[in-house]
């Protein structure tokens, strides 16, 4: 029987590659890579030559049976996405549970994730704390919206640039104005920032300065 690795890669500062995910990338018998162009860059500046194989969220319902097949017949497997931890809002959970009811081994490795540093940074409690990733684009939108409304613990969530000020008006709709938000961006990179205040300051602000690069946002849960 083999084994899947999990394997996370640097969601922008490539000195957060740990030496036991570049020893395991180099040791399995194939990756699974979100995006192979993308992933391509980052092995070769490790000077990883492990054979590659696309995996992702348009083609992994097809694959599972094959790689699962694969496993059972002795395969050493890595899957890592384009940045950050697998399956966290990136392909990976199917194919973990597929070994999980098959008895094949999982290794998940610690390292890189952005929603952790944007916690941390928010200065928001993270005693407790919920990760929502990304909400639903349209339908089921403002279901989910009202409902978060009257969560108590901090909320996570992932944005793009292009949708960043109109989640954060609907916070302030959904949740209040007054509502403690922290926008992290660009984390680990050259531009990082993390900007705090209140949901109508953060819309505001990104309103006058439109945002670039992959955002995290904390909200503040609501108060008891």
């Amino acid at each position: 029987m083999g084994k899947l690795y999990l394997v996370p890669t640097p969601i922008g500062n490539l000195e957060d590659m740990t030496l036991r995910a570049i020893r395991v990338l180099n040791e399995v018998d194939c990756i699974l890579a979100e995006d192979t162009r993308t992933s391509g860059k980052l092995l070769q500046h490790f000077k990883i030559t492990t054979q590659m194989q696309s995996h992702h969220m348009h083609n992994e319902h097809k694959t599972v049976d094959a790689l699962v097949k694969r496993l059972q017949a002795g395969e050493t497997i890595a899957l890592i996405s384009d940045a950050g931890t697998p399956a966290i809002s990136d392909p990976g959970f199917l194919l973990t549970r597929a070994c999980v009811e098959k008895n094949i081994e999982v290794d998940c490795l610690p390292g890189a994730t952005a929603f952790v540093p944007a916690l941390v940074n928010s200065g928001l409690p993270n005693d407790k704390f919920v990760f929502e990733g990304f909400l639903p684009p349209k339908k089921g939108r403002q279901t989910r919206l009202k409902l978060l409304a009257e969560e108590t613990r901090t909320i996570i969530f992932y944005e793009s640039p292009y949708k960043l000020i109109k989640t954060l008006g609907q916070f302030a709709e959904y949740f209040g104005s007054d509502r403690q938000v922290s926008v992290s961006r660009e984390l680990t990179k050259l531009y990082e920032e993390t900007l705090r205040g209140t949901a109508e300051e953060m819309a505001q602000h990104f309103t006058d300065k439109p945002p670039k690069g992959e955002i995290v946002i904390v909200v503040a849960g609501k108060k008891q």
